[in-house]
């Protein structure tokens, strides 16, 4: 679950949405992009967009609502890439994120969904290293505004005594805190509720309840096999580039630690259990020129004979897997390596803004603000060519349509 601003959802809508021409995900398939699943999406509409027409509408309202608020959450509904691999793979991906999304409308309200796109197009190196082809990495990106019901009163100034503190309107707010507040209870081993040292009761995390909905709503569908994520778990999420930095270190720690496992199969291969002098004492050469050996010596020698083929076979390919594994091992070292580059360049480039931040604050955000303001005017410029053109398109089709009739 991720809290976004009106200011900061575009970051997410370019990645979501792939409308970016490169990703900090070194892992996407470009190619593959075609392949994504739309449960929702916006009808062409910016996510702010959106967003503005459900205002419009009288759908939502932002009454109360402080400048620079989370207007949008993001749920990320993600399970290890070897589940779906083992039930059907792509088909059955889209089965379970479907039934996933239909959850999600539960909890959001299908209209304030405002994007819900499951990614194919990513794919999981170890897993497809282990399998021996391209195996995708499914998850479901699923943007909505998260809203309350709030009745609104007449106040105490109202004229009509009767009215006052009744219901006057009930609207559909736009609150992330109110949304998302705790209240189910935390409950001990005994079933007791838990209080904390001044006696008032602890809640659960809402977020923590939303994962257990989350998991008894798709086993109640019939989706067995996968296990709720750990609960109380502290564990961030990486950015893409360290995660990818992360998963390519352990790739590379695991190929490494395979390859000395096969080199050290390799070498009790070479063991030879009778000597060359005591082999080349076997037998008597007879008048004819003939090796005479006894039964005992030949049940030896072909004994040694076929350890011989063997173990040349072994050693054939034990060769061919250290080989394969060092390949892969220099393979993963050097995107590794890149990788990291990469993130210390992007760190270079930052700092000179990281120290600005430290010891000129307000002058720092300033710019932030007006980056993001720059920002906005360019994506309202936009939204108003889009409209612009649409009117355009209206228009045309509208005379073409008048010519086509008159003819």
């Amino acid at each position: 679950m991720e809290k976004i601003t009106a200011e900061g959802v575009q970051k997410n809508e370019r990645h979501n949405e792939r409308k970016n021409e490169s990703y900090a995900n070194l892992n996407v398939d470009t190619k593959r992009i075609v392949f994504n699943v739309y449960f929702k999406d916006t009808g062409g509409l910016t996510y702010n967009e959106y967003f503005q027409k459900r205002i419009d509408e009288g759908q939502i309202s932002t009454r109360g609502q402080k400048a620079g608020a989370t207007i949008f959450n993001e749920l990320v509904v993600d399970v290890n890439t070897r589940y779906f691999e083992q039930h059907g793979g792509y088909k059955y991906a889209k089965q379970f994120y479907k039934e996933a999304y239909r959850f999600a409308c539960e909890i959001y309200g299908e209209n304030n969904i405002v994007s819900a796109v499951m990614h194919a197009d990513e794919l999981n190196k170890a897993v497809s290293e282990g399998l021996g082809k391209p195996v995708y990495h499914y998850h479901l990106h699923i943007v909505a505004i998260p809203t309350v019901r709030k009745e609104i009163l007449w106040s105490k100034r109202c004229k009509d005594e009767a009215l006052r503190g009744t219901v006057k309107e009930v609207i559909n707010q736009v609150s992330h805190s109110k949304k998302w507040k705790n209240t189910v209870p935390l409950l001990d081993e005994n079933g007791q509720r838990v209080t904390d040292k001044y006696g008032k009761p602890v809640f659960r995390k809402s977020y923590s309840v939303l994962q257990d909905k989350l998991f008894e709503h798709m086993t109640n569908a019939g989706f067995n096999g996968f296990e709720r994520g750990e609960i109380g778990s502290t564990a961030e999420n990486l950015s893409s580039l360290d995660y990818q930095i992360k998963k390519d270190k352990e790739r590379l720690a695991n190929i490494q630690g395979r390859i000395e496992a096969e080199q050290k199969r390799y070498e009790p291969a070479n063991e030879v259990h009778k000597t060359m002098a005591e082999i080349e004492d076997m037998g008597q050469k007879t008048i004819t020129g003939k090796i005479v050996v006894s039964k005992d010596d030949y049940q030896k020698l072909t004994a040694l004979a076929k350890e011989g083929i063997t173990s040349r076979k072994e050693s054939d390919d034990l060769r061919d897997r250290v080989s394969y594994y060092q390949e892969k091992y220099f393979s993963a070292a050097a995107v590794a390596e890149r990788l990291q580059e990469k993130y210390d360049r992007l760190k270079e480039i930052c700092q000179p803004f990281l120290q600005a931040l430290e010891y000129f604050p307000e002058l720092a955000n300033t710019f932030v603000e007006k980056v993001k303001e720059l920002f906005r005017t360019k994506e309202e410029q936009e939204r108003k060519e889009r409209e612009n053109k649409a009117v355009v398109r209206a228009e045309r089709d509208k005379h073409r349509s008048k010519d086509n009739w008159e003819r």
